[in-house]
């Protein structure tokens, strides 16, 4: 890509995005078409509607499971660079003792809340449920999804 801008801006892939989906929409339909077009074989097309719908969905499913690994990542690193931030030291060895649940759950803590409710975390091993609850002054996450 030249310059990004508006117009180019999105990305496809395009296996993924013109030939993958698009034949198994295609499949779907024609499936569906032949389940009341060949009466004699409807049982077979009924099958074959419901195979192609599920590569269909598991194709959805992937994507979605690889794009909430990816923000959980980025939940990590903020936690790492915010604990940076307020400490000056590296988080791993507090990362590594603090389960995701918990680490998520502090992101919605401001930064003198984040230490004790860090603090609770670490010795008193609270869930991320009763970190939340914990919270005084909301610190909202309008940007996950």
């Amino acid at each position: 890509m030249r310059e990004q801008n508006y117009k180019n801006h999105r990305k496809f892939y395009p296996p993924h995005h013109f030939i993958y989906l698009p034949l198994l929409i295609v499949l779907e339909f024609f499936g569906i078409y032949k389940i009341w077009g060949d009466p004699e074989n409807k049982l077979i097309w009924i099958l074959f509607s419901i195979v192609i719908f599920l590569l269909f969905y598991l194709a959805f499913m992937t994507r979605q499971h690889y794009a909430l690994g990816l923000q959980n990542r980025m939940v990590l690193l903020e936690f790492q660079q915010r604990y940076f931030e307020i400490f000056g030291q590296r988080s791993d060895e507090v990362a590594d003792k603090l389960r995701f649940d918990q680490i998520a759950a502090l992101r919605f803590a401001y930064d003198t809340e984040f230490k004790e409710l860090l603090y609770k975390a670490l010795h008193e091993n609270i869930s991320g449920d009763e970190i939340k609850r914990s919270i005084k002054s909301w610190r909202a996450d309008r940007q996950r999804i």
